[in-house]
């Protein structure tokens, strides 16, 4: 007989029903043995050392087998007296997208059926910056950028009053003490109540297997960003967490060709960040709701 593959979905719901009815859960005899391993993990804030090296070991095997590739997989925690910040000078964005490939490559994002991307940029006529409704997701010009229209790129836009974190069922998400809000996908069921909380669409779903090229895969991750995802699971912006944490900036910012794109500590007041904030017109999106975002957009006085 062929053994069920269940969806990680398909496992909760079904764990779920058959302990309220007080049955026993022959759900668990029908996975393979790292699939039982994967969804009985502990918490990550709830393991030790010791257990997360396990779970690190049994997931570079894991990869070198499906990737051919020996991986580094980070838990580094967050540095002290950090609280990461973004700024985006919307004036020289001229809508190139080199920072949502750049973010793809980095982090792991699957390439086709889906193909999904952590950086949306939009394109709106010049003077309708208000009515995001209005903008074009998806537009393919010669050349850019475009006589009349201005370009605003949107990922997540982390936080200090998240609410995805609020509103997740079993606490697969949250956030750092540094300020970045990330996912644990061993942890997420994919119900996506956090993709319906978000305001800023800033998190996507994988609806099949994501795919990546074997010759493309970054092997240099973190638990909790970058590595490799499954099907049924949310991912998003994590400020490329790997990176970030071992001294680098992020990916897109690297990439930017126009330098339109800042980065640093927020409680420096040294930083490039907080120069930002305190001289430019700054805004951010959606301040109305309450959601603090540390993501600002800004032009040149």
């Amino acid at each position: 007989m062929e053994t069920k593959k269940y969806t990680r979905r398909e496992f909760i719901r079904n764990a779920s029903l058959t302990t309220l009815t007080g049955l026993s859960l022959p759900i668990l005899s029908s996975c393979a043995k790292e699939e039982v391993e994967d969804f009985l993990q502990k918490h990550f804030h709830e393991m030790t050392e010791e257990e997360k090296r396990r779970v690190i070991e049994k997931l570079e095997q894991r990869y070198f087998q499906k990737y051919g590739k020996q991986f580094q997989i980070s838990t580094k925690e967050a540095v002290p007296d950090m609280l990461w910040g973004y700024g985006l000078e919307l004036s020289r964005c001229i809508g190139c997208r080199r920072c949502v490939y750049a973010c793809a490559k980095e982090n792991n994002n699957s390439r086709h059926d889906p193909q999904l991307h952590w950086i949306r940029v939009l394109r709106l006529r010049r003077g309708n910056l208000i009515n995001l409704e209005n903008s074009e997701h998806y537009y393919d010009p010669d050349l850019v950028p475009e006589k009349g229209f201005i370009y605003l790129p949107v990922q997540c836009q982390q936080c200090q009053n998240p609410p995805c974190v609020k509103v997740c069922p079993v606490h697969a998400t949250w956030q750092e003490p540094d300020g970045i809000v990330v996912v644990d996908y061993n942890w997420c069921i994919g119900c996506r109540y956090c993709i319906a909380a978000c305001p800023y669409k800033g998190r996507v779903f994988n609806w099949a297997e994501p795919k990546i090229p074997k010759e493309e895969i970054n092997p240099i991750v973190h638990y909790l960003g970058n590595r490799p995802r499954m099907k049924c699971a949310v991912e998003k912006c994590t400020f490329c967490i790997q990176r970030v944490r071992s001294g680098r900036y992020p990916a897109c910012v690297e990439a930017c060709p126009t330098g339109t794109r800042k980065f640093g500590n927020l409680l420096d007041p040294k930083s490039e960040i907080r120069y930002i904030i305190e001289r430019k017109r700054v805004f951010r999106l959606k301040e109305d709701l309450g959601t603090e975002p540390k993501f600002f957009y800004f032009f040149e006085s």
